[in-house]
């Protein structure tokens, strides 16, 4: 069954906007306090949703300027620098090409076929899967700045699509890792905010993992070590992906350390 482009873009906006009733409260000095992710603060979240929407608008229309994007990482280009530069810019500004380059990306895509696959910075996608990409960022680089000014997000139904990026992502883990993909397949059970059952995989498999959706999204996004998560792997398979496991294109950088969350 092909993707419900419309019902993603959706949700990307629902998620747009939970994210924006935690920013636009900030005075401007919150927007220099230091997140956990080591060396930004809450404007680098921000420059950073921006600067990969605006990335991956040009990734679906203009593939070939996209490639000199590609290139320019490979020249030493990468989120850090990429924060770095952005500092210069005011709150205002930060807030304005966030706001804008959100807006372009939703008019883009909503005229895409989802299953058209679009280049990026890991493994080619379709732009299904690239629209569920960006909400599972704005969910991820959310929760830095929820962690940093120290509120409590609801989890809701989006967490689903995090949730299905993250299992999907699972061969890039091991790429991302230099470590070969085992052949043995891993069944995933996560319960919902909801209370409900998402499941991945085969019911028969030997290994699993099994846990609250919430606690696997920050697992697979890196937002919280393993240790201060309820997740749990049944099998030497299922415990190295978790292990290891990133939702994301990129080298996994620090991550957290145990107890920095702790329940």
């Amino acid at each position: 069954m092909p993707a419900d482009l419309a019902a993603l873009l959706a949700d990307l906006d629902a998620e747009t906007a939970a994210l924006r009733t935690i920013v636009d409260p900030l005075s401007d000095s919150d927007w220099q306090l230091a997140t956990p992710a080591p060396g930004w603060n809450v404007g680098d979240q921000i420059a950073h949703l921006a600067y990969f929407d605006d990335a991956a608008v040009t990734a679906a229309t203009r593939p070939d300027e996209f490639a000199a994007i590609v290139a320019s990482f490979a020249g030493g280009e990468n989120p850090d620098t990429i924060a770095a530069r952005c500092r210069q810019l005011a709150t205002g500004q930060l807030r304005d090409w966030f706001n804008g380059a959100r807006a372009r990306l939703l008019t883009a895509f909503a005229g895409l076929d989802p299953s058209v696959r679009v280049p990026w910075f890991g493994p080619p996608m379709s732009v299904a899967s690239s629209v569920t990409a960006r909400l599972m960022e704005t969910w991820a680089h959310g929760q830095d700045i929820a962690d940093t000014i120290g509120i409590a997000r609801e989890p809701t139904a989006r967490l689903r699509h995090v949730a299905h990026i993250g299992v999907a992502a699972r061969p890039y883990s091991y790429a991302a890792h230099g470590l070969p993909v085992p052949d043995e397949p891993v069944r995933v059970e996560l319960t919902a905010p909801s209370g409900e059952l998402w499941t991945w995989g085969s019911a028969g498999a030997r290994d699993r993992i099994t846990g609250p959706a919430l606690d696997f999204c920050l697992l697979v996004t890196r937002r919280r070590h393993r240790a201060d998560t309820a997740m749990v792997a049944a099998g030497p398979v299922a415990d190295q992906w978790l292990s290891i496991a990133q939702s994301f294109a990129g080298p996994a950088g620090a991550g957290r350390v145990p107890g920095q969350f702790a329940r």
